[in-house]
């Protein structure tokens, strides 16, 4: 959590919880972003099972590299996207915001994103891979929403990428093609189950269980 009293914080916190408050839109949906770095981890073999013994694996590892898992989840429309990525870059983030547009939500009036303010989350990104016309055309189909410094537990892709993480990575995976069709599988049975995240904290809440967080105010006569 920031420091007390920290109104940019306070701001951009307010900010997004108000958008979790909208209704369903179908033709604005609210969509969350985030990514999450990965191992690719090579075990020894593990040593044959007996009976009534749980499999052993061994502590040691040889690391196969990293990957970098992206993530969008609608909370309200029970839909979420996973891809990987060999690496986490302008142009890894710029693509998957094509695919945001194009692919998930073609017929969408206006996309609101909520995303970590990241170095490469930004609209310059887009510049960086696409003509100016596409990058202006993608760019004019996103309302982005950051989430504050030191508040990306407000991103509700924390919670799909937790869920994930629970049900996907807790073994060692070694290969970037293996774990490509574990999340894919994941992601398949997640959609077809509409799962949707049902987000409880509110800004009323946080102006009371966060209140040291909040300025405060003074009445200045003019």
């Amino acid at each position: 959590m920031p420091p007390k009293e920290d109104a940019d914080f306070v701001a951009c916190m307010e900010d997004i919880l108000d958008i979790y408050e909208l209704p369903y839109n179908k033709v604005r949906p609210v969509v969350c972003m985030d990514e999450k770095p990965c191992q690719l981890l090579e075990s020894r073999e593990s040593l044959p099972m007996r009976c009534g013994d749980d499999c052993k694996i061994d502590s040691e590892y040889v690391r196969n590299g990293t990957c970098s898992i992206f993530v969008f989840t609608e909370p309200l429309g029970g839909i979420r996207h996973v891809s990987i990525r060999e690496h986490r870059t302008a142009g890894d983030w710029a693509e998957e915001i094509k695919y945001l547009s194009d692919i998930m939500y073609p017929d969408a009036e206006k996309i609101v994103l909520i995303m970590d303010n990241l170095n490469t989350h930004k609209s310059a990104s887009l510049y960086k891979v696409f003509p100016p016309e596409e990058a202006r055309r993608i760019i004019k189909r996103l309302e982005i929403h950051y989430t504050p410094k030191h508040g990306s537990w407000l991103n509700i892709a924390e919670i799909e990428l937790n869920v994930m993480t629970r049900r996907c990575l807790s073994r060692r995976i070694n290969d970037i093609e293996i774990l490509r069709n574990e999340l894919n599988t994941w992601e398949n049975n997640r959609n077809a189950d509409i799962a949707k995240i049902n987000w409880q904290f509110r800004t009323k809440d946080a102006r009371t269980k966060l209140a040291s967080l909040y300025p405060t105010y003074i009445m200045r006569n003019s």
